[in-house]
């Protein structure tokens, strides 16, 4: 026979064995999706400059979540959203830029960390991010810490250090240069003293630890040089964005968009060389 009390235990014990699987839920968040800086980086220098809409091997995904995001914003049309960093893609990059108060090439529709970041709140996080650095100067001219590291890295391979004579963030430099060196990652090296067996040799240096580079002749217009552009570097003006992304579709890098008459080296990022 039961007690009162014994009853009233049960009767507890069993509130609480209902209670407990309530109070052992937990909240459930979703990751959100990664979008990797260095295929947006890649795709918005070499797909603007394609013939079609071939997209850039291993950047569709993140492509596609920075347009969604533009969408989104009323920036760009669903036609668009398609994981192609064309053109349309970069004016509305553009426009997304100026809506955060960037001018100059701070607004060129190449995508930048903290625009791409903010861009991305509550849609993705960026992964692989990529930083120019701040501007230093080496060898006479001004560069940033990224193209710096890139040179020093090719003149290691090269064995010899080099003299540049123009550099970065020379707005109105050189007029033949038409504006590829107002940003960064751009710089011309002399080769006043080289053989033609050394610089080639150096064109290889620059090629394999990421730079668009090219030997410039009076034949083309210039005096000797060798022209260098940092891939992927963030802070590329609009005519160093068109030229990395001619570098990889096997072009010159000059208005005629030529065939590349430069030494045949994988092409690669400094990122990618980085981790070999």
């Amino acid at each position: 026979m039961f007690t009162k009390a014994a009853v009233l235990t049960a009767l507890t014990a069993a509130a609480f064995a209902v209670a407990a699987p309530a109070q052992a839920e937990t909240a459930v968040t979703t990751a959100l999706p990664t979008a990797n800086m260095e295929a947006v980086l890649k795709a918005a220098q070499i797909d603007p400059r394609r013939a079609d809409d071939t997209q850039t091997p291993g950047a569709h995904d993140s492509v596609l979540l920075v347009e969604q995001a533009l969408q989104a914003k009323g920036l760009l049309a669903s036609t668009y959203v398609d994981g192609y960093f064309g053109t349309t893609t970069i004016a509305a990059y553009s426009q997304y830029q100026k809506s955060l108060g960037y001018t100059g090439i701070d607004a060129s529709g190449l995508p930048g960390k903290t625009s791409l970041e903010t861009l991305g709140e509550g849609r993705y996080t960026v992964t692989n991010p990529i930083s120019a650095g701040s501007h230093v100067t080496y060898h006479g001219v001004t560069l940033n810490t990224r193209t710096k590291a890139m040179l020093v890295a090719a003149e290691g391979i090269f064995g010899s250090s080099v003299s540049l004579t123009q550099g970065s963030y020379n707005p109105g430099g050189v007029d033949a240069s038409a504006g590829t060196h107002d940003g960064g990652g751009a710089m011309d090296i002399s080769v006043s003293n080289l053989s033609s067996t050394s610089r080639t040799n150096l064109l290889k240096a620059l090629r394999k630890v990421g730079f668009a580079a090219w030997l410039r002749t009076p034949a083309q217009g210039f005096a000797y040089h060798i022209h260098a552009m940092a891939i992927s570097d963030p802070d590329l003006s609009s005519g160093a964005q068109h030229q990395t992304g001619d570098y990889y579709l096997g072009l010159n890098g000059l208005a005629g968009r030529g065939a590349d008459d430069g030494p045949a080296v994988t092409k690669v990022t400094w990122e990618e060389y980085q981790r070999g």
